[in-house]
């Protein structure tokens, strides 16, 4: 959206080769990129051992994004491969659409866009935020920001997060056990690292029935058999999922009417694109000793 960082790399007098495909490359195809490569400005592409043994030039990875869950860190330092992330940038674009799929869900958007377009006037009650007692799952930079968002519509917050002692909380914020947070909680979203799932069919069943689930963290932190579950019996009122344990994403989800779907894009903002490709060329070119 922005050429400011490919003209970045060019002034310093480096070769762009961009990714040929318009999409996220199988292992094979980022080893046939990578051939005489010194340094990739990375997406979600696999880069592992068996890529970095075949690319032997490859002397730095800056991934555009938080997530490091695509790349062996350990293979990429045994190979002698500097790694960088940008974990700045995504917070506000990712809080942004986080909050924009509460107010859709929590205010009955969905069945009114859908009534609506089938020329049908029909009306729906929705909870709102004010009130709402959301369970924040992950509270670094991203649900920080998060909780901040849902604060200024008067919502009561909950945190859980194993790093996190009560005095880095706010007074009005409470620090909260998993299990206790997911009884109570109307709204639960998801921003936690790692790839062990976090709700499975036991959470699901503690929790309230009618709740939301938001989830932009990963994919597999929400077990998608027990969410379809719940989401049958009406335990689950609605839900938001933009990331998946297969990407692209062409499962059981999509024929609910009642779950809003979108393609990995919470970063998808012009601004944070500029920021987070900005900060990966600059890491790029400290890594590779270009100034």
């Amino acid at each position: 959206m922005d050429q400011t960082p490919l003209e970045l790399l060019k002034s310093k007098g480096v070769d762009v080769v961009p990714n040929p495909y318009g999409r996220k490359l199988s292992e094979d195809e980022i080893i046939s990129h990578l051939q005489d490569i010194d340094g990739l400005i990375a997406g979600l592409e696999p880069l592992n051992g068996t890529v970095f043994q075949n690319c032997s030039q490859l002397r730095a990875i800056a991934r555009v994004g938080i997530g490091m869950d695509n790349v062996d860190l350990d293979a990429a330092k045994a190979s002698g491969i500097k790694v960088s992330n940008t974990p700045e940038g995504p917070t506000e674009a990712v809080a942004e659409i986080t909050m924009a799929a509460a107010l859709t869900l929590s205010r009955s958007i969905l069945p009114a866009n859908k009534a609506l377009h089938q020329k049908q006037w029909s009306k729906s009650f929705g909870r709102g935020l004010k009130n709402s007692k959301v369970l924040i799952i992950g509270y670094g930079r991203i649900g920080r920001r998060v909780a901040e968002l849902f604060r200024v519509f008067g919502a009561q917050i909950m945190v859980c997060d194993p790093l996190i002692k009560p005095k880095d909380l706010r007074n009005d914020l409470r620090l909260i056990e998993l299990q206790q947070g997911i009884e109570s909680a109307d709204i639960i979203t998801l921003h936690a690292a790692g790839n062990d799932p976090i709700l499975k069919s036991a959470e699901f069943k503690a929790m309230k029935k009618g709740v939301i689930i938001l989830n932009s963290s990963r994919g597999s932190t929400i077990d998608e058999k027990a969410l379809i579950g719940a989401l049958d019996i009406g335990k689950v009122a609605s839900a938001w999922l933009d990331v998946f344990p297969e990407e692209p994403y062409t499962g059981e989800l999509t024929e609910y009417d009642q779950v809003l779907l979108t393609p990995h894009m919470s970063t998808y903002s012009v601004q944070c694109r500029k920021d987070m490709e900005m900060a990966a060329v600059n890491n790029l070119l400290w890594d590779l000793g270009i100034e």
